[in-house]
């Protein structure tokens, strides 16, 4: 036979070369800092305490005249920015079937919040991961879940209306002048009725003092939450958003955002209490710490599948206007310039878009065609690319959320515009390696007709708005996430992700975009070099990426040169192996057989790196369970196509392998 296979007829449809594949991304927990270390309880509760009082002392002396930053007493720096990991992380999952599949991506994240000012903590809640596995959607999972507030941070950057804590006439973190021991003793011989009551009275002061107790209180206890609520403490703390006291404000959305962690009751509370609505119309307020508070309270909040549509009718378009475009400095990456107070905010309001990305079409269709969403999201990444800031916590946030919104982009974007980037001779277009009409595949008519399928000139030279989900230089961009983080595999498997889905299925474009990936930004070796990663999840995303990108190579003999012996190794030598997952090995051969039937330098590699002894024991030995079927149906697809070199049989035979090991195709 040949050295290119015959007819297509003679490749099984389990795998066809067309096959493509999408993800659907969902984040990572990853450890985030270096800041210190997480303090024991203990400690922890002592120091809530503490900022509490300081903060009532402040509220009963405010008229008291301030000494300058360098006399102000701040906390210790207790704790550090964590996440908790969480498998599978970003967990992108991505699925077979003929007609191609993505993966999505979600937020990830469980977190100590690092509060300052007041004491409220915000956690992640995690919830568990949805997968969809009926084709042609595979949309995983995404969310980001619950923070609450709690430890303390140095050095802050405020507004001029922000608050700090002073030492007040030689009073230690102790005691904050005379009236200090009356706020304390008050604190301490409050219960929970009565700090609720307080929130209904007309005095600031007790206001603050009932709102401090509540936020205190469901910082240690899921009874204190249940009893909140039971005792109607919901929709006070609702209309205490709006007071003309920015410290009765700061501390009523404290409290809440304690209150509804992991209480999917009090959520429903808050909602129903239209605290979503009044949440909003405070991010008027030019308060960095009241700012705070409410993204990190929409945030817990859109960590529920039940709760993210509405959320996403109510707040998309104001978080964006009035949060992530100002913080983006309009979307230009030279201006942004974040304090860390900013960062905090950034970071909680893309990790509320990392979710409501994940809702459903509509959804996504919204926020692609937001007003400077998108653009804020790029410039952030350029931003942290230029100022080579690889650790920087709200890029992970905002990689997934633009990995998200390229899930199923191209039957998601206006016809018009999929018109548009198909360009007018792709109905006619053939593959690089058939004759056009007369012409040799080396002609130069044919090399004309290649150039003309590949042309970028179908956008803009310098994408905006949502053109940059598809747009060549997005391409680069995630090239350069691949290559700069290289301790937060979240936000590559998220890069991976957004690149798998961008060259996923028959059309045109994605083809424009894997060439661009291949041979401008010449992307392989950068993919190659990842695979070395521990992690599953971004090994799914690597291998979905290049199993994409070699169904669009139009020069496999190159390509299985330079990538068969590295795949070959990251196969497990049987079927009952749990590592790498069976969704791993499924891509791996995809990649394989898209290579195999369009070279049989493929399929000759494969022989010679001991290959045929791991994909033979793949496709025989292997328990019940879906995802190793499909890994054993995977490996037999790729060899039987492998048989077809029929001059190639003579290698096989000596490697001792017979017709029975690659033709028979029962599993």
């Amino acid at each position: 036979m040949s050295a290119t296979v015959a007819s297509a007829s003679c490749f099984l449809s389990a795998l066809q070369p067309n096959t493509a594949v999408t993800s659907y991304a969902v984040p990572s927990d990853v450890q985030l800092g270096p800041r210190g270390s997480i303090m024991d309880e203990v400690e922890r509760a002592k120091r809530v305490q503490q900022q509490v009082n300081l903060r009532l002392a402040e509220k009963k002396y405010s008229t008291l005249t301030r000494l300058n930053s360098s006399n102000c007493i701040f906390p210790d720096h207790g704790g550090t920015m964590r996440f908790n990991t969480y498998n599978p992380g970003f967990s992108s999952k991505s699925m077979v079937y003929n007609t191609g599949s993505r993966t999505m991506k979600m937020p990830p994240v469980s977190q100590q919040y690092l509060g300052g000012g007041y004491s409220s903590r915000s956690a992640v809640e995690l919830e568990p991961r949805y997968r969809i596995s009926q084709p042609p959607v595979n949309i995983g999972y995404l969310h980001h879940d619950d923070i609450q507030l709690g430890g303390y941070q140095t050095s802050r950057t405020r507004t001029a209306m922000s608050r700090s804590v002073c030492q007040v006439s030689g009073g230690g973190s102790g005691s904050v002048c005379g009236g200090w021991g009356q706020y304390q003793n008050s604190l301490h011989s409050l219960d929970m009725p009565t700090a609720v009551n307080y929130l209904f009275m007309s005095d600031t002061a007790m206001q603050v003092l009932g709102a401090a107790y509540i936020q205190h209180q469901c910082y240690h206890s899921s009874d204190a939450k249940n009893q909140v609520r039971l005792l109607k403490g919901v929709p006070a703390l609702v209309q205490l958003f709006s007071s003309d006291s920015q410290e009765v404000q700061c501390y009523a959305t404290g409290a809440t955002r304690n209150l509804i962690y992991e209480n999917m009751d009090n959520k429903a509370a808050l909602i129903e209490a239209e605290g979503i609505t009044k949440l909003i119309s405070v991010l008027n307020e030019p308060d960095e710490e009241l700012h705070k508070n409410i993204t990190g309270i929409l945030w817990n909040m859109s960590s529920k599948e039940s709760l993210k549509e509405k959320l996403a009718r109510e707040t998309l378009s104001e978080l964006t206007e009035r949060v992530l475009v100002p913080l983006c400095s309009g979307g230009d990456p030279e201006l942004i310039r974040q304090s860390p107070s900013e960062a905090d905010i950034f970071y909680n309001t893309t990790g509320c878009l990392r979710n409501l990305s994940t809702v459903n079409e509509r959804t996504r269709q919204q926020m692609r065609h937001m007003r400077g969403l998108v653009d804020s999201l790029v410039a952030y990444i350029q931003n942290s690319l230029q100022d080579e800031k690889s650790e920087d916590k709200g890029v992970e946030n905002a990689v997934c959320v633009l990995s998200n919104l390229s899930y199923q982009l191209y039957s998601e974007i206006p016809p018009s515009t999929l018109l548009r980037l198909e360009g007018p001779t792709w109905a006619r277009a053939t593959t690089g390696t058939e004759s056009i009409g007369c012409f040799t595949p080396q002609s130069k008519k044919a090399k004309e007709r290649r150039n003309q399928e590949l042309s970028t000139s179908e956008v803009a030279k310098q994408p905006k708005g949502a053109e940059w989900l598809w747009h060549p230089q997005v391409v680069g961009l995630y090239n350069r996430v691949l290559q700069h983080y290289e301790t937060n595999t979240a936000t590559r498997e998220a890069a991976a992700g957004a690149l798998q889905n961008i060259t996923a299925g028959e059309t045109r474009w994605a083809s424009v975009l894997s060439w661009v990936a291949l041979e401008q930004e010449r992307m392989l070796p950068v993919v190659l070099d990842l695979l070395q990663t521990q992690s599953d999840q971004e090994m799914c995303s690597l291998t979905g990426l290049l199993r994409n990108l070699s169904r669009h190579s139009r020069n496999k003999n190159d390509m299985s040169t330079k990538v068969v012996n590295v795949l070959v190794t990251k196969l497990p030598s049987d079927g009952h192996q749990k590592e790498p997952s069976g969704e791993v090995v499924v891509n791996i051969c995809g990649i394989l057989n898209n290579l195999v039937a369009g070279s049989s330098l493929a399929a000759r590699d494969i022989t010679f790196f001991d290959g045929l002894p791991k994909l033979v024991a793949i496709k025989s030995s292997h328990n019940s369970s879906s995802g190793k079927l499909k890994a054993a149906k995977a490996a037999s697809t790729v060899l039987f196509n492998m048989f077809q070199y029929s001059k190639l049989h003579k290698d096989y035979k000596q490697k001792g392998f017979t017709k029975c090991d690659f033709t028979d195709t029962a599993i």
